[in-house]
């Protein structure tokens, strides 16, 4: 009788190893698809920029250095990917700067305003903008379900030993959450 209850126990301790395990593989892959919704609407802006610097270059020929500095955001944007959240929230929030900078200066140049292409562009970056956001705020929420579960006992009893390692969250300054605004009178 003892030796049953023994292995009773031993089998009711492994299957809560194994649920523990299997909620935490879960949450770590939660994390992982939230990074990659970020990283899509990421590489939707990235496309998007050049098409709206080649649009205004024509008529934005004394901005070259907002131009400029748009185009080497988006550079080290794109490169900072593979370094992880934390580099890539620094670099996108430079970019969000320069997009800013570059629609204060647009407000300037009336045929600018009036450019179909140009507010086709502005209004599909905007909306990008808001998706960055929406999936910026799901990676958080996930990151931090995930952060906790390998935090909490019982779960960090597995945790360490199997490898779940806490993730950085896509940190942005209050100023970059908020949405670019796009006016052009």
């Amino acid at each position: 009788m003892p030796l049953i209850i023994i292995l009773v126990a031993l089998v009711l301790l492994a299957a809560v190893a194994i649920a523990i395990y299997n909620g935490l593989v879960q949450k770590r892959l939660r994390v992982d698809e939230a990074w990659a919704q970020i990283e899509v609407q990421l590489k939707r802006r990235w496309d998007l920029i050049p098409n709206l610097v080649n649009s205004v270059k024509g008529y934005m020929e004394h901005e070259e250095a907002v131009l400029t500095r748009v185009t080497e955001a988006r550079a080290n944007a794109v490169s900072a990917g593979a370094q992880g959240p934390a580099t890539q929230a620094q670099a996108e929030n430079a970019l969000t700067g320069t997009l800013r900078s570059l629609f204060a200066v647009m407000e300037n140049y009336p045929q600018l305003r009036a450019n179909e292409n140009v507010l086709k562009l502005q209004e599909e970056l905007t909306t990008t903008e808001n998706q960055i956001s929406f999936s910026r705020q799901h990676f958080n929420a996930t990151v931090r379900d995930y952060n906790q579960a390998i935090a909490t006992f019982p779960s960090l009893l597995l945790a360490g030993p199997f490898g779940f390692r806490p993730r950085d969250f896509f940190d942005a300054p209050d100023e970059a959450q908020q949405v670019p605004e796009v006016r052009l009178r």
